[in-house]
């Protein structure tokens, strides 16, 4: 029995276009076995009708804060605490914007103070608007604070322009939602251990620098968020994280043991002397391919107009660990790609044995290096999922739960 099926979510809908999806989205929520009470504010009701909610949900709508047949019992209140869990979608600016600074000046934003449950938000609004400094600025404070931004996602928009601001999907909202969230014992509704707990996991993350004299270097973009996102979330999942990182100015994650290291050749010399010991090896570190076969022992002088580098072959820390003997760790790739994502994933996946591929799309206008968001593409032998763009956090949860998927389904007993 999954959480979903003993799961009490309040929908608060606000007043946007995006408000047209959400009969599905209550009806796909209830269809996973979750009871949903929706909060509309005053203005989703122009969107769509309180009747056509209620019709899909099986329970009465609420708008108003100050009610008087509810409020004799400060039903408010009573929401708050019911609540497993607060989805809010579609979430404009002006309501991120009130969350932000704690407005409660109707229901929902009281709700929202009032719980003690988790938030999650699916932005919806022009991509101007996302984009705008102080949105952007919103949406940080509201981060910071707990609550999960479930997209938006990239592409054409009600009002004709193309860019990110679109509400995820009915589909794609409950997956991001549900994605790492504990399994319940079906008789006591207890949160059971994880496939995870207790299993070793040793995982890659960040940049290599490959060098070039003692002042320069060959490197790329990765900022290590990902890998440091996803370190956090295995731990979370009650696993032993060992992280082999490149140079990178994140915190190491609570629980999570560093080994910090430089080169391509540093990161193969340290994942082979532990690999042997972990029950699941994650290659997130983007490594770069090639090195300069002969580092200047000094730093090199602008004399000449040209400079050449011979660039040589790294050694394929993920294909060195996909092709050890059988009791090789479950193992699980990282592609970074500008095109042909998910051709390019199916050969890695194919070509180097791997259990497990995540894939996504870098160079684009949203998601990739350096950048807070991100969506996955994975792949397994006979299987996919789309993790949609969302936090590196949020992401990092819902892949450590298919990992965790995976994994058991790969585990013998």
């Amino acid at each position: 029995m999954s959480v979903e099926s003993s799961c009490k979510i309040l929908l608060g809908i606000s007043g946007g276009i995006a408000a047209y999806k959400c009969p599905e989205l209550v009806r796909r929520l209830v269809g996973r076995g979750a009871t949903v009470q929706v909060v509309m504010t005053e203005a989703a009701a122009a969107f769509v009708t309180p009747l056509t909610l209620q019709a899909v949900s099986g329970r009465p709508v609420r708008s108003a804060l100050l009610e008087p047949q509810a409020e004799a019992g400060m039903d408010h209140i009573a929401l708050a605490r019911w609540a497993d869990q607060i989805l809010i979608a579609p979430a404009t600016a002006h309501l991120i914007a009130r969350l932000a600074h704690g407005m409660a000046d109707d229901l929902l934003t009281t709700l929202v103070l009032a719980t003690t449950a988790p938030v999650a938000l699916a932005p919806a609004m022009n991509q101007r608007m996302w984009q705008h400094p102080a949105t952007v600025a919103n949406a940080q404070v509201l981060r910071r604070r707990g609550c999960r931004l479930l997209g938006p996602g990239v592409g054409e928009q009600a009002c004709g322009e193309t860019g990110p601001g679109r509400m995820l999907e009915p589909a794609e909202l409950v997956d991001a939602l549900f994605a790492g969230r504990p399994r319940v014992h079906a008789a006591s509704g207890a949160a059971a251990l994880t496939p995870l707990a207790g299993r070793s996991v040793l995982l890659t993350a960040g940049p290599t620098r490959e060098p070039i004299d003692p002042v320069r270097y060959v490197g790329n973009r990765s900022s290590g968020k990902m890998g440091y996102a996803l370190a956090a979330a295995l731990q979370r999942a009650g696993a032993e994280v060992t992280l082999v990182s490149g140079p990178t100015a994140l915190a190491v994650p609570a629980g999570v043991t560093r080994i910090a290291v430089e080169s391509a050749a540093d990161m193969h010399a340290e994942v082979m002397a532990r690999v042997r010991d972990a029950a699941i090896f994650a290659a997130a570190a983007a490594v770069a391919d090639y090195r300069p076969a002969a580092p200047a022992p000094a730093k090199i002088k602008k004399h000449a107009e040209t400079l050449s580098l011979e660039l040589v072959r790294n050694p394929d820390i993920l294909a060195d660990v996909a092709k050890l003997p059988a009791d090789r760790p479950f193992t699980v790739g990282f592609a970074a790609e500008t095109d042909g994502i998910e051709a390019h994933a199916e050969a890695k996946l194919r070509d180097k044995g791997l259990d497990m591929i995540a894939a996504n799309l870098v160079g684009a206008v949203a998601g990739g290096f350096e950048a807070d968001d991100n969506a996955l593409l994975v792949l397994w032998n006979g299987g996919r999922r789309e993790l949609p763009m969302m936090p590196k956090p949020a992401l990092a949860e819902a892949l450590t739960a298919l990992i965790a998927e995976r994994y058991a389904a790969s585990t013998p007993g």
